[in-house]
């Protein structure tokens, strides 16, 4: 027999809240996204979304570091079982997926990028930036330039997949794509 009336708790709304939000700040940004728009898509009043919540930027703040967890536990289990390059080589794997298959959290992620201005943004992408360096080099045991070398692949995987170039090529991007693969297999 099916429940009917079920409530949430408010921890299960949080996570509906942010799921909602996360596509209307990919698209528009700390600044530019509307609270009103994410209560509507989470079926629920913008009062209840700023009792769970505070501040759109808590929101936002929100969004942000859950992308940046998403992506450490990826890393995780990229590189579950392995050391050194193979661990590399699966942390890479790993994140090529995610960019392919949630295409989103990458664009709400480098929105955070974007709104490091705010000291309070700036702060949660450090310390999320910073975890996910600081995994590479104690699973890798690899030196600071390969950690800066692969850390830099990495951005400029966002940059060719912000910009669409693996699925409409640009001679250059082409070119990009070929230096990554070369230098990375897995991407």
């Amino acid at each position: 027999m099916a429940t009917t009336g079920t409530r949430k708790t408010a921890e299960e709304r949080r996570e509906e809240i942010l799921e909602a939000a996360l596509e209307e700040f990919a698209c528009s940004g700390l600044h530019g996204a509307s609270t009103d728009a994410i209560a509507r898509k989470a079926g629920l009043s913008q009062p209840y979304l700023f009792r769970l919540f505070g501040t759109k930027k808590e929101l936002f703040l929100g969004v942000v570091e859950q992308c940046l967890d998403d992506t450490y536990e990826r890393f995780r289990a990229g590189a579950h079982g392995l050391h050194g390059d193979e661990a590399l080589h699966g942390i890479g794997d790993a994140y090529a997926r995610l960019l392919e298959e949630q295409p989103m959290r990458l664009r709400a992620q480098m929105q955070g990028y974007a709104a490091c201005d705010d000291p309070d943004v700036r702060e949660v992408m450090r310390r999320g930036y910073g975890r996910l360096v600081e995994y590479v080099e104690a699973v890798s045991g690899k030196e600071a330039d390969e950690i800066s070398s692969f850390f830099a692949a990495g951005m400029l995987m966002n940059v060719i997949t912000m910009m669409g170039l693996a699925e409409e090529p640009t001679p250059w991007g082409a070119r990009l794509i070929a230096g990554c693969e070369k230098e990375n297999p897995e991407v």
